[in-house]
């Protein structure tokens, strides 16, 4: 049908890294929500393109502390406008008892801004500075990965590894960045359930992320978890809406000379909206646009806001069934 032919090109909005609010500085790796609805449905075999536009604004209150450089930052807020984009290349030869391969790799350019209301000497230390605040304009770090899927009718099932490759604009001295400074591994599995008779989909992604020491600021983030899932209905052969979120636990508490607040555990969850629209271009391609927000909640050592997505992925087009 022709929905089950365009689902495919959903599959093109792979894993988008980005700067989140969290661990040290409350900067953490994995960006909660970059998965969500289709995350295990095939893709057509070939190259595929995303372009996702991320919009953050949080804040946190003005007794909540953030370790940076050896300092400590008080009343911590941000906002973000960033655009996500790269390739990705799906092989057509299945592999590992008839998974498809993808591997892609993308990176992210934009702005970001930041806001304190003090910075201490430490915990409980004496003031430094008054507010401050500080932005940045440039481009984000390099972040490869690789999927295998498998389908089994209805089923789908996936997992997937993530790295960082800290290239992007970073200073430890800055309160904004757009790098986070340090190398990380994310990897994890998912499944997506997906009918195109009845037009029902759910789909959820559960992953950890090891982070490597940051040698400018001498601090290790701990091991993360990770929960994205989303849901959806086609109300037409193109358009579907839904709902989807996410939630995410530091497990394993930060280290290093420069963890001067401890363990610093963070966590948060947030829910929304979203809508998606399948759609054909020319007689080859296929393209796919999905625009999703997230409200946060439950926050601990960590900011809370909310988040705007709107992606665009094209894909070739799949071959007709009869």
């Amino acid at each position: 049908m022709y929905r089950r032919i365009l689902i495919a090109a959903l599959a093109g909005f792979v894993v988008l890294p980005a700067d989140a609010y969290a661990d040290e500085n409350g900067i953490s790796f994995w960006l909660p929500g970059q998965y969500g609805s289709f995350a295990a449905t095939p893709a057509t075999p070939g190259w595929s393109w995303a372009t996702i536009y991320y919009h953050s604004s949080v804040e946190a209150g003005a007794d909540q502390q953030f370790p940076r450089g050896g300092e400590v930052d008080v009343g911590l807020g941000g906002r973000a406008d960033i655009i996500v984009f790269g390739p990705s290349y799906t092989f057509e030869t299945p592999v590992l008892d008839g998974a498809q391969l993808t591997l892609s790799v993308l990176t992210a350019g934009g702005y970001s801004e930041a806001s304190v209301d003090a910075v201490l000497t430490g915990p409980g230390g004496v003031p430094i500075s008054g507010s401050a605040s500080d932005s940045v304009t440039g481009f984000g770090d390099l972040y490869p990965s690789a999927t295998l899927k498998w389908n089994q009718g209805v089923n789908n099932f996936m997992t997937y590894v993530m790295g960082d490759i800290p290239v992007g604009a970073y200073d430890p001295d800055r309160l904004a960045n757009l790098g986070i400074g340090h190398g990380a591994i994310d990897a994890g599995g998912g499944y997506t359930y997906f009918n195109p008779a009845t037009g029902y989909e759910a789909s959820a992604v559960l992953g950890f992320t090891y982070n490597f020491e940051n040698p400018d600021t001498d601090y290790q983030n701990g091991i993360d978890m990770h929960i994205d899932w989303g849901a959806s209905k086609f109300l037409s052969e193109q358009f579907f809406v839904g709902a989807a979120g996410y939630y995410y636990q530091q497990l394993t508490g930060d280290s290093g000379a420069g963890a001067i607040l401890g363990d610093f555990k963070s966590r948060v969850a947030g829910i929304g909206p979203q809508v998606g629209y399948l759609f054909p271009v020319g007689d080859k391609m296929q393209g796919a646009l999905n625009v999703k927000a997230y409200w946060e909640f439950a926050a601990e050592n960590r900011t809370e806001g909310w988040n705007f997505w709107a992606g665009f992925a094209l894909s070739p087009a799949a071959a007709k069934r009869e």
